[in-house]
């Protein structure tokens, strides 16, 4: 459990901290978070450290999230829902930290960024993508809700891109995720490594640190070889996300005769009705909320879900058991009402 973190510091004032469960493709502990919460207030003390390298080991991504086995069992006792409910406190806190940080954090989002992978990395400063990139919010694949502060940051995507990615958890690549505002700079998987070396040689306390980590990744920079799927989509998303329920927008897909349309519905009522609500009206919500404000919000949350019956059969179906057939409660969006869904929305109100 000692090497789940990797910690480094550069001569030149450069740190790195690397996420080292590549088995497990780098998913989030709560012993992890602990680790990188308690270096980087002892990084942003520290004068000699001027700037930070956030990435994963290995060659399959930076990080799929939290460890939904772990989460999977605080339905067996108090204390393994204590558990669980100690592993989002954390994680939404070291969020947060990586929001308001004052020195600048260079995210690597190579290979799959996923779930707290996309937590960890949105506030940081500087975010990379490669031609392995693979992001999502994939939690509404397992009866859960897109958190890690989701509300804030896929209201800061183009028109309703975001709730399209949030209700139908679907993957994409670089350049949509460039477009989707998830992150800032394209380099290839090679251009990364060298990048990453020019940063480490380099002596940051006798340079602008900003003006040259923007020459550096200038120079390096690329733009990736596939135009944004997003982007030619965006009027037909948005005509159809655009809606105030869920069921206003499977509606509105009906009466679209397009195989997008056709596909896109049939993916939302794969879903967990319960989650497809929840979700919807957890972004409305925020539109106008700060960060802050939406990541307490995804606190409440998710400890309504740890006591939702159908977060579990979600996790079952795609984590333990693998047979991908959910056997929701809720079978259907008229089963899960309107005083069902704001429970949700209220401490401790969800049994």
């Amino acid at each position: 459990m000692a090497n789940e973190v990797l910690f480094s510091v550069e001569d030149g004032g450069s740190a790195f901290i690397t996420l080292n469960r590549p088995k497990a493709l780098n998913s989030l502990s709560t012993n992890m978070l602990n680790l990188i919460r308690e270096k980087l207030k002892e990084w942003e003390a520290n004068d000699q450290i001027c700037l930070i390298v956030l990435q994963g080991a290995g060659e399959k991504g930076f990080c799929a999230g939290g460890d939904i086995k772990t989460l999977y069992q605080a339905q067996s006792s108090q204390e393994a829902f204590k558990v669980a409910e100690n592993f989002f406190e954390v994680e939404y806190e070291v969020d947060l930290e990586i929001y308001h940080y004052s020195k600048p954090i260079i995210a690597c989002l190579d290979g799959i960024v996923m779930g707290g992978g996309v937590g960890l990395t949105y506030g940081a400063s500087h975010r990379i993508v490669t031609e392995r990139t693979k992001w999502a919010m994939p939690e509404m694949d397992i009866g859960f809700f897109p958190d890690v502060g989701a509300g804030y940051f896929l209201n800061k995507a183009p028109g309703f891109i975001g709730y399209y990615l949030a209700l139908t958890a679907s993957i994409i690549k670089a350049a949509d995720v460039l477009f989707a505002n998830g992150a800032d700079h394209y380099m290839t998987s090679d251009k990364l490594f060298d990048f990453l070396q020019s940063v480490i040689q380099t002596d940051w306390h006798s340079n602008n640190i900003n003006a040259t980590l923007h020459q550096l990744i200038k120079k390096y920079s690329s733009n990736p070889s596939t135009n944004s799927e997003l982007e030619k989509l965006q009027t037909v998303i948005n005509h159809h996300f655009s809606r105030n329920s869920v069921e206003e927008i499977i509606q509105s897909l009906n009466h679209d005769p397009s195989e997008f349309a056709r596909d896109t519905k049939n993916l939302l009522l794969s879903k967990s009705p319960s989650s497809l609500k929840i979700t919807l009206q957890q972004l409305i919500d925020a539109r106008e909320k700060t960060v802050e404000e939406c990541l307490n919000t995804d606190f409440m949350l998710a400890r309504n879900f740890l006591r939702h019956k159908d977060f579990y059969e979600g996790v079952r179906s795609v984590v333990i058991d693998k047979d991908r057939n959910p056997r929701y409660t809720y079978q259907n969006l008229e089963e899960f009402t309107e005083e069902e869904k704001k429970k949700f929305f209220q401490e401790n109100n969800v049994t």
